[in-house]
């Protein structure tokens, strides 16, 4: 597939004049300042998008924070239809100007179908502002979206949350703790028919959520694995479950469909052949 595409580098400081939108989100999302063009130049097809996803997306990340790369690259016909086993899911880790990054792509097919699964994951990849690489084909798929959800992403986001609880129970750290609040905060926002958001500060202003969030933020950026500001644990466990409950009731109230519909999974499917097609 051969098609326009816009790289950013997000390589230039903030005062630079000329830069780009995307640039400037990257900047003020806390990225480092580091060229990423290279990373992406040494995949061997074609890339349809790679955003940045992770902490950096959901508005608290730390000094030491990793770079979580993910996109969609596109295999050929000839590595669908051959003898192996075609590469669909592509995971690259390493260090750049000693910034750690980890760059996972999935095949446009792939990719596609996790978004007809109902996985909330992938739709933010997808949706995100934080954009390094886009196509024509990239902003294509993304107005799939709004075909695609439905109540049923609730239970991915509640999901999601029950995990990192588990995970914070373990270690007291902030960050578990943060991902649990913004997964239900942004399962809540979905159902209410506010559509993917996955930045916390921002949901902060539009649904109603525990004071003490802002200020564990903030003491997240000293430390990935820090556990300043976290509150206690009654506290937290008392504001969580309380969470769940808003999640569910707006589940059951939200005029979501229950299943996406046929015109979004024709669409996706429209795309995908259009860009394995394409010369």
């Amino acid at each position: 597939m051969r098609e326009p595409t816009t790289t950013h580098p997000a390589a230039t400081s903030p005062a630079t004049p000329g830069r780009t939108p995307s640039e400037h989100r990257l900047r003020e999302a806390g990225l480092p300042v580091t060229d990423l063009g290279p990373v992406l130049a040494e995949e061997t097809d074609p890339l349809l998008f790679v955003t940045v996803s992770g902490a950096h997306l959901y508005g608290f990340p730390s000094r030491d924070s990793d770079i979580d790369l993910r996109g969609v690259h596109v295999l050929p016909v000839e590595a669908l239809i051959g003898l192996d086993e075609p590469d669909e899911t592509r995971t690259r880790m390493g260090e750049r100007d000693g910034v750690e990054m980890d760059l996972v792509t999935h095949d446009l097919r792939k990719f596609a179908r996790l978004m007809l699964r109902r996985n909330g994951y992938v739709l933010e990849q997808l949706l995100s502002p934080l954009v390094v690489h886009t196509t024509d084909a990239h902003r294509e798929l993304a107005s799939v979206v709004p075909a695609l959800l439905t109540s049923h992403h609730a239970h991915h986001y509640a999901g999601f949350a029950a995990t990192q609880w588990r995970l914070f129970e373990r270690t007291g750290e902030s960050k578990p703790l943060l991902y649990t609040f913004r997964a239900l905060l942004t399962g809540i926002h979905l159902m209410r028919g506010g559509g993917i958001e996955a930045h916390l500060p921002t949901l902060l202003g539009e649904v109603a959520a525990p004071a003490y969030l802002p200020d564990l933020i903030a003491a997240k950026t000293g430390a990935e694995h820090g556990r300043d500001g976290v509150p206690d644990r009654d506290l937290a466990e008392k504001d969580v479950t309380a969470l769940r409950t808003v999640l569910e009731d707006a589940r059951a109230a939200t005029a979501l469909p229950g299943e996406p519909g046929t015109a979004g999974r024709d669409a996706l499917h429209a795309l995908v052949v259009k860009a394995r097609l394409s010369p």
